[in-house]
């Protein structure tokens, strides 16, 4: 195994203005969450202590690997099988812009996959392919805690409906194919150029959305998110609750979940607002649900984050073959 050269982008101002951004962003995160009860945040951590926090983080780093794993076979589906160590940093390092917006910051992945021989709509489909699967595995996690709650069911039922309606639309190649020709001549040039790649997109992560591949990638998900839900479950029960494990997965899930729709960056506000919510609905002290959020957070969020800027300042790995 040899090392190879940094991608232009890590090069320079670009990078050092990357980092600063993100150090910025989290030191503006701590400040802000702490603004309000720093003493019963800082009592626990020390609570949950050194080895609770390295479980909290290695249920985190499971959570990672579990979905790259997914995101591997995405990957192979559409026809590429990426070295494995170096498709590993890619993937982590897209972790390191999750503070942009609309989640457009682990789209860099395609930036270095491009150099992989992965194209802009393959390597965009993948993505597109685990960001769905995840949405729908949060989604099914939800839905455990939401339908114990009859008035919540209807809307159990109705989400559900929309994902198998986006499910059926992406297996119409055809109509999809009949609308980008109808584009290419009708629209305006602007507006097709938009369209075109949009469907192209969309035809490649057909194959990420087959039966088997589908049912595959949601349990992968279900793995992956069960086990940070997991890691606010065991924070939880070390501050002194007595929440069962339905309760916490669904708050946790449904936060996210609530984070992703939001398209704000990473999520923040929209989850921990939700989070901090949920929490106090479910009669947690204040101080306590403003600690949780915080750990748990840091522990997911911020960790990924870090992971993501060390794996882009990482150089290049290939093989010799």
């Amino acid at each position: 195994m040899t090392t190879g050269e940094q991608h232009p982008v890590l090069h320079g101002w670009r990078f050092r203005a990357m980092v600063v951004i993100v150090l910025l962003s989290a030191i503006g995160y701590l400040v802000f969450s702490l603004w309000g009860g720093w003493q019963e945040v800082v009592a626990a951590l020390a609570k949950v202590g050194v080895i609770g926090t390295l479980i909290a983080l290695t249920l985190s780093l499971v959570n990672y690997l579990i979905r790259f794993m997914r995101w591997q076979k995405f990957l192979a589906k559409l026809g590429h099988n990426v070295y494995w160590p170096e498709s590993l940093r890619i993937y982590i390092a897209g972790f390191g812009l999750t503070i942009l917006p609309g989640k457009a910051g682990e789209a860099i992945r395609s930036v270095f996959l491009k150099k992989h021989h992965v194209s802009y709509p393959e390597s965009l489909a993948a993505f597109f392919s685990d960001q769905f699967s995840n949405l729908i595995s949060m989604m099914l996690l939800v839905s455990v805690g939401l339908w114990a709650y009859p008035q919540a069911q209807p809307v159990i039922i109705i989400l559900g409906g929309i994902i198998l309606a986006i499910l059926i639309f992406l297996q119409q190649s055809k109509w999809l194919k009949s609308f980008e020709t109808f584009a290419q001549r009708y629209f305006p040039a602007k507006i097709s150029h938009l369209i075109t790649p949009s469907i192209e997109i969309i035809l490649h992560s057909k194959r990420c959305f087959s039966l088997p591949m589908l049912l595959y990638g949601i349990s992968l998900g279900l793995i992956a998110w069960g086990a940070e839900g997991l890691a606010f479950y065991y924070i939880m029960h070390v501050l002194g609750s007595d929440m069962s494990m339905q309760t916490a997965l669904f708050i946790y899930a449904f936060s996210m979940l609530v984070g992703a729709i939001s398209f704000l960056p990473g999520g923040l506000g929209g989850t921990e607002a939700t989070m901090i919510a949920l929490l106090i609905l479910n009669h947690v002290a204040q101080p306590q649900a403003v600690a949780a959020t915080v750990l748990i957070r840091l522990a997911t969020l911020w960790f990924a984050v870090a992971l993501g800027v060390i794996a882009m300042s990482t150089p290049e790995r290939t093989s010799k073959a």
